[in-house]
């Protein structure tokens, strides 16, 4: 007796199967600009069904005077594929902050008709961008160790000889001594800010509860340098603890309240949304390992500023890179190293609209971390 042997799809079949199995939304559009087929993930980034989209032009879903439309009706003169990268797809129904790299061919088969992928700007970019900021900052440690000995020790001894000379000048020549020990105690704050790179020490962690964290941040932030600016919470109550420092976590998440208040500044219209969010699918590897660690926990301080210069963007977390008149450009970069020692991610979404901030980290899990201790924000 022959065992059963599994029927093999069609070839119509097996092509949906493949295409379903892609991910990475794919369309095709008719001559008429139809929308003919769409795969699985086609009808999650459009946000309908197959059948849906089949009733309606390519030019119906996508912003009026979309590049994607000039890039359709290119390919369709041509006959010829055509890649083009970050495009902006921006729009209430795909969502703000779109961007997408697209890949559009012609279908001999169906003259007239075009096959569209879609490519979103991946988190695996913006975790490549992560592990450059902390090669950056890596390199600040050796050079607040150096200056730590370097210049500190020879500052010591110009504000002690500018203090001597106080005591001799007349009215006129104090201010220039005064100007000399401010000016030295300048360097010498700037010099013990970054000697924060140079601390090695492992991190004491414990289970953390973020919303303890974030409510503690924003209590600060409206009784000191943003009490004009409206600030908003979307919590997600059902988040586990964060396995991480208390105290360093209220440092990173200060000073991104506090850039997002600057970047409002006397904007009567301001406001800051601070919110949280389970997002599991993302894992990254950890160096040196075959590791992959999960980072579900998603924390976001969200502005309605300005925004962030496009040329600043890709090196907004480097030491020293600042906007700001009198910035020293070392607030983000110890905000992304410590992010970093917790073995979580730090990345910036800004557009003329507003600025996010956003923060992934692992979760504390019991059964990996011991048991016993509650969450350390619930204790406090």
């Amino acid at each position: 007796m022959k065992a059963d042997v599994p029927q093999q799809p069609d070839m119509a079949d097996a092509a949906n199967i493949v295409l379903n199995t892609i991910r990475r939304p794919v369309i095709m559009v008719d001559p008429d600009g139809f929308i003919t087929f769409a795969n699985a993930d086609a009808e999650d980034f459009f946000r309908s069904s197959a059948n849906m989209l089949a009733r309606n032009t390519l030019s119906k879903l996508v912003p009026f005077g979309s590049p994607l439309l000039t890039l359709v009706d290119q390919v369709r003169e041509r006959r010829a594929p055509v890649n083009e990268y970050r495009v902006d797809v921006s729009s209430p129904r795909l969502g703000i902050e779109k961007m997408v790299d697209l890949y559009v061919a012609p279908v001999p088969e169906f003259p007239g008709s075009v096959v569209v992928m879609f490519q979103e700007r991946s988190m695996a970019d913006k975790i490549d961008r992560q592990m450059t900021h902390r090669g950056a900052a890596r390199s600040v440690t050796g050079l607040a160790a150096m200056l730590a000995h370097e210049i500190k020790n020879p500052l010591s001894g110009i504000r002690g000889a500018a203090q001597l000379l106080e005591l001799s000048a007349s009215d006129e020549d104090r201010a220039l001594t005064r100007l000399i020990t401010d000016e030295t105690d300048r360097i010498v704050s700037l010099v013990d800010r970054m000697e924060v790179f140079s601390d090695e020490r492992p991190i004491e962690r414990f289970p953390v509860n973020i919303h303890v964290v974030l409510d503690h941040v924003k209590a600060i932030a409206k009784n000191g340098f943003a009490r004009r600016i409206k600030i908003l919470e979307e919590y997600d109550p059902s988040l586990p603890p964060v396995f991480a420092n208390r105290d360093q976590l209220i440092q990173v998440f200060l000073n991104l309240v506090k850039n997002a208040a600057e970047a409002i500044g006397a904007d009567p219209q301001g406001e800051i949304v601070l919110s949280t969010a389970f997002r599991p699918g993302i894992r990254v590897s950890v160096p040196g390992t075959q590791d992959r660690v999960s980072l579900p926990l998603e924390f976001c301080v969200h502005d309605n500023g300005p925004g962030v210069s496009e040329d600043i963007l890709p090196i907004l977390f480097d030491p020293f890179i600042t906007t700001k008149p009198n910035g020293s450009g070392l607030g983000l970069a110890l905000v992304a190293k410590i992010v970093g020692e917790h073995g979580g991610i730090i990345e910036c979404d800004s557009t003329p609209r507003g600025t996010t901030f956003r923060v992934l980290m692992p979760a504390w899990k019991e059964t990996s971390q011991g048991s016993g201790d509650e969450a350390e924000g619930d204790r406090k």
